[in-house]
Order: structure tokens, then sequence, then C-alpha cells
């Protein structure tokens, strides 16, 4: 799938567009229905927040908005074989069998341990709990939206699909996204995906942060730290391997390229030669190149590291008349996620220049690794935005989100997806 993007309608069409829209009596509705429905999308937030789905493990999730997709009265509402969540809001001149569609979607997953305690704790305006702003946030601002599309009574000009999707986060590698645009029913007739990714109001995602993940695993024969001393000893020769990597993958500032080593361990006791070293590795890069450059230099560093340790364990053996018994090495990549970049000149960030001078927003646009990933590296116009409001301490236990503002960012969400939704009904 391989997709040539929109250039761009010019600055004055496109604000002409979303001055037309917001002056709709329509959608005028819909904002009113989401002022009025503040409070309730906050509890609502919060009973999302207490239902846990780390990555592989989203089912309750899944399940939960399958219900409430269910409930509004949503067309086509159905899971995948992954866990993927989908829902149509029908376009009023397109067919929905060969006309252009528009996605929006949230995704489902959290980075949290399936027994992280949740208790989600709602004070006012601010929503605290693992998982509160990232992506509860998304999901319920994907809900809202369609919520005040039919309160108000629009109705699209194309294909409106809502996607709560799965596996997003860390070992996730985008394994929804993956799926839906391998055996979604509309994949082909995608004219632009719209993700819905945390909070905030002027903040854009453009370009994709690509990585690559590999686990490194050195095995060897283990022994007793002083009788079997000069036995290859599997942490010394990851250390050195990845002391040489470290040499090799210098950070790229230009390309944004960047080297982590996340978890590191192995052996059993501080008096026994360990049997195996593990290491988990991330590579980061704008550059495709750069991350195919990374994975040779892990490859050499793990083999010469290996080869070196084997060489002096084999002339220990020979002295100490005993059997030689080798390393052995073994990398499986992890992780995989593809660069990417949105054109300047496309016709959805035209689009969302357009509505954020109508908003009196700033268009922010910035680089990072999310659900647009895998769109925007098959050719699909795509950006990941907030769902308004704000949020803080992504990741831990203390994150938080606070729903002042969230009215905003959907405003924002809702004028660039009905307009995409034109776009997508008179260019087929």
């Amino acid at each position: 799938m391989n997709r040539t993007r929109r250039p761009r309608q010019g600055t004055s069409v496109a604000y002409a567009r979303i001055t037309g829209l917001a002056e709709r009596r329509d959608v005028h509705e819909a904002f009113r229905w989401l002022h009025r429905q503040h409070r309730q999308l906050l509890l609502q937030q919060a009973e999302l927040v207490a239902i846990p789905a780390p990555p592989f493990a989203e089912s309750a999730r899944s399940e939960w908005l399958l219900e409430r997709f269910t409930a509004m009265g949503l067309d086509a509402v159905s899971m995948d074989a992954v866990g993927n969540v989908m829902a149509r809001m029908p376009g009023s001149g397109t067919d929905a069998a060969t006309g252009g569609v528009v996605v929006l979607s949230a995704h489902l997953d959290t980075v949290f341990p399936m027994e992280t305690p949740l208790h989600p704790v709602v004070s006012e305006d601010r929503l605290e709990g693992p998982g509160a702003c990232d992506n509860a946030t998304g999901v319920m601002g994907m809900l809202a939206l369609a919520g005040a599309m039919q309160a108000g009574g629009v109705v699209p000009d194309a294909d409106l699909w809502l996607v709560g999707n799965v596996g997003e986060e860390g070992e996730g590698d985008l394994r929804g996204m993956r799926h839906l645009y391998a055996h979604a029913p509309f994949r082909e007739r995608i004219r632009s995906h719209i993700v819905l990714d945390g909070a905030g109001a002027e903040s854009v995602v453009t370009q994709a942060l690509g990585s690559r993940r590999f686990e490194v695993t050195i095995t060897g024969p283990g022994g007793h730290s002083f009788t079997d001393a000069g036995t290859a000893n599997p942490i010394l020769a990851m250390s050195e391997a990845l002391t040489r990597l470290a040499l090799a993958a210098m950070p790229d500032e230009a390309s944004r390229t960047t080297f982590n080593v996340g978890t590191l361990h192995g052996g059993t006791s501080v008096n026994s030669i360990p049997e195996q070293a593990t290491a988990a590795i991330d590579f980061r890069s704008t550059d495709a190149t750069e991350l195919l450059r990374l994975e040779v230099a892990l490859h050499r560093a793990v083999e010469d590291a290996v080869d070196a340790a084997n060489a002096t364990a084999r002339e220990s053996a020979q002295k100490r008349m005993v059997v030689f018994a080798p390393l052995r090495a073994a990398i499986e990549q992890i992780g995989d996620r593809p660069t990417g970049a949105l054109p300047d000149n496309d016709a959805l960030m035209e689009t969302l220049r357009a509505v954020d001078r109508h908003l009196h927003l700033q268009t922010d646009p910035r680089l990072g690794s999310t659900d647009a990933n895998w769109p925007l590296s098959l050719g699909v116009s795509a950006i990941s935005l907030g769902a308004g409001g704000e949020g803080g301490a992504p990741h831990t236990r203390a994150e938080w989100y606070c729903a002042t503002n969230r009215e905003l960012g959907l405003k924002r969400v809702l004028l660039l997806t009905l307009a995409m939704l034109e776009l997508a009904a008179t260019r087929d």
C-alpha cells in the first residue's frame, strides 16, 4: 500500500472551508453537547482507567469499548482477530463499499503490567491513576466526538471509522495498526487517519520516530567462580559487546538517532559464573538507514565480543586440560517501528493549520512514536493529536489528567475530522 498524498488546497481555501463548517448549526449543537458532557466524560474516563490493559492483554478494554459503540447505536460494530474494536458512522453521499473513508483512532493499551493497582481518583477536573492520560484521554475523546456528532445531528460526508486499537505501547509494536492496514475491509479506501493520543490542543505529531528493538542473549556452560575460573563468562562478554556497540552507535543529532540499553540481567549468585546474560536494546531515529546501520553494528559487536571471549577461554581450557565449552549468542528483534513524515504541503496538514487559525491556536509540529507511524510508512496521510486538556507523569503510577480545556481540543479534532470527511467524499 503506497499512496500519493494530496497536495495542499491553498491557505485561503482551507480556511474558508473551516469557517463554513464552524458556522453550521449542527456543528454548533455538537459543540454545545461537548460542553454539557464535561463532568460525565471525566467520570467515564475514570471507569476506563480502572480496567487493566497491558500489551497483549487488552481484551477487557476491547469489550468495554465494544459495549459503548453498541450502546451508541453505531453501525458495523465489531472486534477483529487481534482485539481492535471498530464502528462506522456512515457518510451521506458515499458508497459504503467503494467510497473514501477517514479513520479516527485511539489506542486501548497501557504500559502497566496486569498486577498494577488501578484505583483512579477524580477530584474536580483532575483524574489521577496509571494510564489516566495515556491513553484513556484519547479513547474518551473518540467516544465524545462520536457522541457530539450524534447529538448535533452531524452527518459525515464520507464514512468515518472509529477504531480503538491494541498494541501501541512498548512490546505491542503497533500490532493493532499493522493488523488494521492488512485486514480491515476499508483499508484500501483510507484517505486520512487521525490518531488521538494523550492530552493537548496545539501540538501535532507529523514525523514518525522509527525504532528497532532487540533482545541479545549470550549463553555458556557456567560454573564455580574459583574452580572453573577461566570459563567464558556471558556477562563479561555482554559487557564487552555493549561497550563496542556504544562506540559504534554514537548519537547523531542530525537524524535524531539514539541508542539505549533498557535492561541487562543474568547470573544466579556472586560466586557463580553465569550461564546466561540478556540485554534489551533500543535504537531510535528519523532515518531508516541509520536504524539499519545500528542493527549491523549490533550484530558485529556481539559477534566480535563472543569471538574474543571464546578465544581467551579456549587458551585457558588448554592450559587447564579441560574440555572447552564456547559461548553462543542469539539476537532476536522484538520491535520495529517504521519512520515516515507527513509532507508540509499535504491537505491534512493544511487543513489543521486552518482549524488552528480559526480557534486561535498555534500549530506545533513534533516528532514522535505513535500509531501514526504505520500509516505514514504506507503513504497514508496521518497525524497524531492530543484530545484536549492537560496531562503529566506519563508511564508512571502518578500519571494524571486535567479536563480543563478538554472542550477546545475536541473542537479542534471535530472540525479537522469533518473537513477531511468532506475531502474524502469529493476526491474519489
